[in-house]
C-alpha cells in the first residue's frame, strides 16, 4: 500500500485527500482491498454504481460491445447511442438528448443551450442565470462559476460572469434576482454536495410558475439525484412538474463515464451543427451499457424496492438519532439520505472505514448515504450497528 501511495503522490495531481485504502475488487455492494479486507459500500462511487459493482449483466454487455465496436466519433451514426437516446426521451419529458462524458460537461451543455436559445429568441443581452446557494454543478470554469459555494470558487477568480446565487427554497429571492438579462434558473431538485438539502413543499412547482411568468428556462441538475436514486427514475417525477432542460450523469453508466443533457424540442433546436460537440460523448461502448442500466433501473418493481428500502434505512437512522445527541437531523428520499451531526463528520467517516464501512461526509457535518440501490435491510442493519459504536466512541 505504501508503494501505491508514494507512486500516487509522485505522479498524480494532489486534488484529492485520499483515504488510506487500495481497492482491487468489487461485487454488488461489497469492495475488497489489496489485503483482502471486505467493505460494505454505502457511497457507490458517489451515487454512481446504483446497480452495484461489476453487475454481471452489465459486464456481459460491456465485453460484447468491446469486442464489436468501441469508438468511431459523432461524425457517424451508431445504434447503441441512438437506442439509448430513444429510451431516455421515451421515459422522460424530453425530446432530444446530447451526450457527454460527465455531469460537469452535461451542465456545460445546459448552460450553453440556455444562452444560445435565449440569444436566438431575444437577442444578445439575455444570458444571466440564477442558481442556488450551496448548489454544486461541476468543476469546469463555467460550472464552478454556476456553483453557489465560495469554497469551490476560491483560487479560480475571475469567474465566468452571468451567474447570481440566491437562497434555496426562497421563491422571493429568485424573483428579486430576475432582471431583463435573465434567461434561466438552474437548480438541483435535491442538493447533494451542499448537504442533502430538500425542497420545501411546492417550491419547485412555484419555481416553474415563476419561470413561466418571466419566460425563463427551468434547468434541473439531476446528475446526483436521477437514475432511481430517490425512488423514481427522475427526481422531478415526485414533484409533478417538468423542466425545460435536465442533466444526468453518474449512475447512467453505472461506473462508465457518461453524461446526458435532455431538452424539449423547442429549446433543443438552438443547437445546430457546429454549435456544440464532444469527441467521446456517447460512444458505442458506454451507451450500450447505459441503455441496459436504464432498463434495469426504470423497472417499476426495482423502483418500488428502492422506496421500501429507503424508508427502512430512514427509520433505522431515526432510531439511532433518538439515542445520540450528536445527531441533529436525518433527512432523505429513497436512497439519498443525509444525517446531520452537531460535530464535523470526518472522524466518523474514518472510523467507519476502519470497521469496513464506506460512507461520506459533505458540507462538513452531514454524513451522506448513497449506497447501491440493491442494498439489503440486513446490510443496513450492520451499518447502523457500526454507526452506533462509532458515535459512542466519538462522544467519549
Amino acid at each position: 500500500m505504501e508503494d501505491v501511495q508514494l507512486s500516487c503522490q509522485e505522479n498524480i495531481c494532489g486534488t484529492y485527500a485520499r483515504l488510506p485504502v487500495v481497492f482491487e475488487r468489487g461485487q454488488g455492494i461489497r469492495l475488497w482491498d489489496q489485503a483482502g479486507k471486505e467493505y460494505l459500500d454505502f457511497l457507490a462511487g458517489i451515487a454512481v454504481c446504483n446497480l452495484g459493482h461489476c453487475h454481471p449483466e452489465l459486464t456481459k454487455v460491456m465485453c460484447r460491445q468491446a469486442d464489436t465496436l468501441v469508438h468511431v466519433s459523432n461524425l457517424f451514426y451508431t445504434r447503441p447511442q441512438v437506442e439509448l437516446a430513444a429510451e431516455l426521451t421515451r421515459l422522460s419529458f424530453a425530446d432530444k438528448v446530447f451526450f457527454s462524458n460527465s455531469g460537469a460537461e452535461a451542465n456545460e451543455a445546459a448552460i450553453k443551450l440556455a444562452r444560445k436559445y435565449s440569444k436566438d429568441r431575444y437577442g444578445a443581452g439575455r444570458f444571466h442565470m440564477i442558481t442556488m446557494k450551496d448548489s454544486f454543478h461541476g468543476r469546469t470554469l463555467a460550472t464552478l462559476s454556476a456553483t453557489g459555494q465560495e469554497k469551490i470558487h476560491k483560487g479560480f477568480e475571475p469567474l465566468v460572469g452571468g451567474f447570481s446565487f440566491v437562497d434555496f427554497n426562497s421563491i422571493e429571492a429568485v424573483e428579486k434576482a430576475i432582471t431583463d438579462r435573465t434567461c434561466a434558473v438552474m437548480v438541483e431538485p435535491i442538493q447533494g454536495e451542499g448537504g442533502i438539502n430538500f425542497p420545501a413543499a411546492g417550491y419547485l412547482d412555484e419555481l416553474k410558475t415563476l419561470c413561466r411568468k418571466y419566460d425563463l428556462l427551468l434547468i434541473f441538475d439531476e446528475v446526483q439525484v436521477g437514475m432511481g436514486r430517490t425512488g423514481t427514475l427522475f427526481a422531478y417525477e415526485q414533484e409533478g412538474i417538468t423542466p425545460d432542460i435536465m442533466t444526468l450523469a453518474k449512475a447512467l453508466g453505472n461506473g462508465l463515464p457518461i453524461g446526458a443533457m435532455l431538452a424539449t424540442n423547442e429549446v433543443a433546436q438552438a443547437f445546430v451543427p457546429g454549435s456544440h460537440a464532444t469527441t467521446f460523448g456517447g460512444t458505442p461502448l458506454v451507451t450500450s451499457v447505459a441503455r441496459r442500466t436504464l432498463e434495469l433501473i426504470s423497472a417499476a418493481p426495482f423502483l418500488d424496492r428502492v422506496k421500501q428500502v429507503g424508508e427502512y434505512f430512514m427509520a433505522r437512522l431515526e432510531d439511532l438519532r433518538s439515542q445520540h445527541g450528536l445527531i441533529k437531523e436525518v433527512r432523505g428520499r429513497g436512497l439519498m439520505i443525509g444525517m446531520e451531526l452537531e460535530i464535523p463528520g470526518a472522524q466518523v467517516v474514518q472510523k467507519c472505514l476502519e470497521k469496513g464501512f464506506i460512507i461520506n461526509c459533505t458540507h462538513d457535518t452531514v454524513l451522506r448515504f448513497v449506497p447501491p440501490l440493491i442494498v439489503q435491510e440486513q446490510e443496513i442493519d450492520r451499518l447502523i450497528q457500526v454507526l452506533d459504536e462509532v458515535l459512542k466512541e466519538v462522544n467519549k
